[in-house]
């Protein structure tokens, strides 16, 4: 039967994507068909210790890409909050009216677990978001790094509700833990050392599992929480981000193991797609909370607008949530159910509201531009760029280089645009004229004051569709000057000069070029230089 399950697993995810959807909602369809042939959870052990190892490199996964200091602001940390407490304030009567009128899902619960049912349900899905925001190009745009950082908020609220949940105390060693951070110069010496390839994935798999996992739960913690916080501990090595990237399939494909246990609890009734497809209903009072509190921390309300928009849906976390709960025998099984239902029907509706997201802003902006407070949030308001002749997007060593040459000759005449604050500090402190913004961003576009004499815009962004996207942006705004762009492959440089680009500068074969300046210049005798110069010569003439 295992044949089976891959390939109707498999089937299901395919058949998912193909309509644009994130393939999770297939795996969770795939739960339900196997339970069809009368496969259940109990029957597959294995599945569910992968099930457990995925939702521990999630959180692993989390914490390797948080930015504390981004949990620090205002609209994340407290918008984040009121809106949980908003949330459950709202759904817990209404529940209580649900099973007061007669749902019988509902008939019986007591407070306690209403409120665990409203605290599942007030979760966004973290997979959902970041996939919008990656097809977009928008993931360092503001307001998807606010949804990022409310997301991560939700998590950390999930990850402390799982850790109370384990009902054990702590053991006294736990205080121990207290000295890792003084561990981590030997844990940053290790990480150093082990390469790139397949150490690299082993060093993360024992990072998550042991150091985080095995070390957390002896001491009488949650394994998911210790996780997050050794990822947390690593996420300042320069290799944080290759790491992600490498146990990305691994989390992944644990992950489908979930959304299958989750199918495997057994099919909803009718009764139940009711009561989820009622749940789906109150999702825009979701997002219409989610709007009014960013606007109040003073974000503009478009950038309010996409982020509610992005977070207007059920998370998977709150069936993690319900999954711990229906294993401690807090809530009936079927909540499980209901809840998976609840949270497809939520993505079919969420995904193509994101796709037209812009386009519901230009109509009802008048409105929506009546909630903004002033003076705006100091990262929402325009950008400005004074009156250079030379524009660079993306100031990394690519970006900066074409600075300082261009500066040698036409200084104080040029302007830098980068979207990591940090990075924007380091060059105002070497002199450079850069401000914060992101040119893959559509607000960057909105903010972007008119500069009358720009007469060159360099595409020096690391990724070919933030460049892409720039010079489309450019277009659209009617930019007469001239354009040129960094590009990694041939095929990207094609797509650039139909976007408009006139000049491209590819990468490797530019390095290739420069290595061989370089070795003639160097290593070569000034006389055998001198005889393939006038030979080239020769042969032009």
């Amino acid at each position: 039967m295992e044949p089976a399950i891959l390939i109707i697993t498999l089937a299901c995810g395919m058949l998912v994507s193909r309509v644009g959807l994130p393939p999770l909602i297939g795996y969770l369809v795939a739960g339900f068909v196997l339970f069809l042939f009368g496969i259940d959870e109990s029957s597959l052990p294995l599945l569910e210790q992968l099930a457990e190892l995925g939702v521990t490199l999630l959180l692993f996964a989390i914490g390797l890409k948080l930015d504390i200091r981004s949990l620090f602001k205002a609209e994340v940390w407290a918008g984040s909050s009121l809106h949980m407490m908003g949330s459950m304030l709202f759904f817990i009567p209404l529940l209580k009216l649900l099973g007061m009128i007669g749902l019988d899902q509902l008939t019986g619960l007591d407070f306690n677990q209403l409120a665990l049912l409203a605290f599942a349900l007030s979760f966004s899905s973290t997979i959902f978001a970041v996939k919008v925001l990656e097809d977009k190009g928008d993931m360092q745009s503001l307001y998807g790094r606010v949804a990022i950082g409310i997301l991560i908020m939700q998590d950390i609220f999930a990850v402390a509700f799982l850790t109370i949940s384990k009902g054990d105390i702590p053991s006294v060693w736990a205080f121990g833990l207290l000295l890792l951070p003084f561990a981590k110069p030997l844990i940053y010496k290790a990480f150093d050392r082990v390469g790139h390839g397949e150490l690299l994935v082993l060093f993360g798999l024992v990072m998550a599992l042991v150091l985080g996992g095995w070390l957390f739960e002896a001491v009488g913690l949650k394994p998911d929480l210790g996780a997050l916080i050794i990822g947390i501990l690593l996420a300042g090595h320069p290799k944080s981000s290759e790491l992600a990237k490498s146990l990305f399939y691994f989390k992944e494909l644990f992950l489908v193991a979930f959304f299958l246990t989750v199918g495997l609890n057994g099919l909803p009734s009718v009764s139940d797609i009711g009561l989820a497809t009622i749940l789906v209903l109150v999702i825009p009072l979701k997002i219409g909370l989610f709007l009014y509190l960013l606007t109040r921390f003073k974000l503009r309300s478009r950038t309010s607008l996409m982020t509610s928009f992005n977070l207007g849906n059920y998370s998977e976390f709150g069936l993690i949530v319900a999954a711990v709960a229906t294993s401690k025998g807090w809530l009936p099984p079927q909540w499980m159910v209901i809840l998976a239902v609840a949270l497809s029907i939520s993505f079919l509706l969420a995904a193509p509201l994101n796709a037209i997201s812009s386009r519901l802003y230009q109509k009802y902006q008048s409105r929506l531009q009546q909630l903004e407070k002033h003076p705006l949030h100091p990262e929402d308001r325009q950008i400005p760029v004074g009156n250079p002749r030379f524009l660079i997007l993306g100031m990394g060593r690519i970006g900066s280089g074409a600075y300082d040459e261009l500066a040698a000759k036409f200084d104080g005449e040029i302007l830098g645009i980068e979207h990591k604050q940090d990075l924007v500090d380091y060059h105002k402190g070497k002199g450079r004229h850069v401000v914060q913004g992101d040119a893959s961003d559509t607000d960057f576009w909105e903010k972007l004051e008119h500069a009358p004499n720009l007469d060159l815009v360099l595409l020096a962004m690391p990724h070919h569709i933030g460049n892409l996207f720039a010079a489309e942006q450019l277009r659209r705004l009617d930019y007469k000057g001239k354009l040129s762009a960094i590009v990694q492959y041939t095929e990207d440089g094609e797509s650039l000069k139909e976007s408009g680009v006139h000049s491209i500068y590819n990468l490797y074969e530019a390095a290739g070029a420069g290595f061989v300046d370089h070795v003639v210049n160097d290593l070569l005798p000034e006389s055998h230089v001198a005889r393939s110069n006038a030979e080239e010569i020769k042969n032009k003439a």
